[in-house]
């Protein structure tokens, strides 16, 4: 991405991305704050921005949000094939931005890899803070699939039923067509990762060796991952906490209650983090 073409993005959130060389691949990343690191990772989506929920934690933390291979400015490696790829990425990483001791926290797909890990490096972190993570299989109550959703459906049922045009700023970016090229583009990234299963079976046995504190976060009315979900991360993690942000009256959080309830959200992480 050259600067003339970054110079021209003016929508909302919108900040120019950091750049680090992990492993060949140029990674991009956003970074803001003083204090002790917080590595977040992102979901499956709300790239290319500075959002409100890392502006909050970044008054405690010094926050660090890349983009993943394959989403947002990060290019798509031909190597992208697992999350075991994206847990040896972030090992370099990190490595490469000379950070050994952080905060961890990870929304959806973010919290899936954020567990692996402190599943494998759990030297590196401090605490781990996991929103609406996914990952695990919960017959009782399974995940909608995620590759089911047209855009109409998919807004629904991650605002829970909020009206979508409160929250236009976060999913407009650029003209229509760049909007839609960066969605068609993050969502073979996003296949890769979770085509075929859409969890990790292996996660019931290894969130056992989660030895750091952890905190849960659920939403209200979660209608993408059901609660049952954060109830069984809670269960299997040794000494997990679990908790609800809670939505505005008549607005129960869901899924994306990151853009929800930024401020809450980031008091539960920033509370569970300066904890220990």
């Amino acid at each position: 991405m050259t600067q003339t073409a970054e110079a021209t993005r003016d929508w909302a959130h919108w900040t120019e991305p950091q750049w680090v060389e992990v492993d060949g691949l140029r990674t991009a990343y956003r970074r803001k704050g003083r204090g002790e690191p917080l590595l977040y990772l992102h979901g499956a989506g709300l790239t290319r921005s500075w959002l409100p929920l890392y502006e909050e934690l970044s008054t405690r933390f010094d926050v660090i949000v890349p983009e993943h291979p394959g989403f947002g400015d990060t290019a798509m490696p031909g190597w992208l094939r697992g999350m075991d790829d994206l847990v040896l990425h972030y090992d370099g990483f990190l490595r490469a931005l000379g950070i050994e001791d952080a905060h961890l926290a990870g929304h959806s797909l973010g919290g899936w890899i954020a567990a692996y890990l402190a599943i494998f490096y759990p030297e590196r972190f401090r605490s781990l803070s996991l929103v609406t993570p996914a990952g695990l299989r919960v017959p009782e109550a399974p995940m909608t699939d995620p590759f089911r959703m047209g855009p109409e459906m998919a807004m629904e049922i991650l605002l829970s039923g909020a009206p979508p045009e409160k929250y236009l700023e976060y999913f407009q970016q650029g003209d229509e067509i760049e909007n839609t090229i960066q969605v068609y583009s993050e969502s073979i990234a996003f296949a890769r990762l979770m085509w075929n299963p859409r969890y990790d079976v292996k996660l019931d046995h290894r969130l056992g060796r989660i030895g750091i504190p952890t905190l849960v976060v659920g939403a209200d009315d979660d209608r993408l991952i059901p609660a049952r979900h954060a109830e069984r991360w809670a269960e299997l993690i040794p000494g997990a906490q679990r908790t609800v942000v809670a939505g505005e009256p008549g607005e129960p959080t869901g899924h994306l209650l990151i853009v929800q309830r930024p401020a809450q959200l980031a008091e539960a992480i920033a509370g569970h983090a300066g904890a220990v």
